[in-house]
């Protein structure tokens, strides 16, 4: 089954939201949990993964609508993490929110569309960024298809 953005889009907007945890801090993972739980009127699931494979364990039962990755998992596991979910077809089209610990940390450019600083999550601030994350993914994607479908019309304008 493929996930597409009408459907993350479809269950957002519902209210329910199902957000896929990844991080390898039990601790850092219960309070960001804790966090989502209070989002006031929300249906929320939630599913933690502490690594690349039980990611993808979880994947094949859950099917989030947002993905929320925390930076302690290290930089290159993050980096190929962020990978693997770009290129899977059941995440490709999801939103990706990082937790990070300082905003002095090295960030990535590819494929997260939002970080959050540890000490002032909230539940508010992490509904927002899921909203944010997910007008963003729609606005990319809207310009990647307007740009596929006219790239023959703009390549005969630059080489007459």
């Amino acid at each position: 089954m493929f996930i597409t953005l009408s459907m993350v889009k479809s269950a957002a907007e519902s209210g329910d939201l199902h957000v896929l945890v990844v991080g390898n801090n039990p601790i850092d993972l219960s309070h960001t949990f804790e966090r989502l739980q209070k989002a006031g009127g929300k249906r929320i699931s939630t599913e933690i993964a502490f690594d690349l494979k039980s990611l993808f364990d979880r994947l094949v039962h859950f099917t989030p609508n947002f993905i929320v990755l925390d930076d302690n998992i290290g930089q290159p596991e993050l980096k190929a993490t962020v990978s693997a979910l770009q290129t899977h077809r059941k995440t490709k089209h999801i939103p990706i929110t990082v937790l990070k610990n300082s905003n002095y940390q090295e960030a990535m450019n590819t494929g997260v569309l939002n970080y959050l600083l540890k000490d002032s999550v909230t539940s508010e601030s992490l509904y927002t960024a899921f909203k944010n994350s997910l007008k963003f993914k729609r606005t990319q994607e809207y310009l990647q298809q307007a740009y596929r479908k006219r790239k023959g019309q703009l390549l005969r304008i630059l080489n007459p």
